[in-house]
């Protein structure tokens, strides 16, 4: 039994998003660990490389309780990242997940729009990447 802020930390006990963000921020804190403390954006990119390239050989290899285990890997990549951009006050990860849940709702108008349905995966990639462009041309007007 793990203890923690007077809350208990168990192995194959449910959890969720919420504790995981939790768990990480501990292990960054002062008392947490001392090389998950050490790490920063470019310490992480060895290891976001490492962690993508496992989930693709799980992919490549159909091993789905690989895919699990590594796509998890991948994730605590995202996580510690969100986590150390917080400490510098840049952002955190509930700003990434609104800024993926905008992005695509904004680019399936077909869904969750008045936009004509496409009837092909490739007219929804054709959409896709149509909205894309009209954002960047946004983004370069801008600087």
């Amino acid at each position: 039994m793990r203890e923690y802020n007077g809350k208990t930390y168990l192995e194959n006990t449910k959890h969720d998003i919420d504790e995981l963000l939790e768990v990480v921020e501990i292990l960054r804190s002062p008392n947490g660990c001392e090389w998950d403390r050490a790490q920063d954006h470019q310490t992480l990119k060895k290891c976001l490389v490492d962690e993508s390239q496992e989930v693709l050989d799980a992919i490549d290899n159909k091993d789905d309780i690989n895919l699990c285990e590594e796509l998890g890997d991948l994730l605590l990549q995202v996580v510690m990242n969100a986590q150390v951009a917080k400490e510098r006050g840049a952002f955190d990860f509930n700003q990434i997940v609104q800024g993926i849940v905008d992005k695509l709702i904004r680019r399936h108008p077909h869904v969750f729009g008045d936009v004509p349905r496409p009837t092909t995966p490739e007219e929804s990639l054709k959409l896709w990447k149509s909205v894309k462009e009209k954002e960047k041309a946004i983004k370069d007007n801008k600087r």
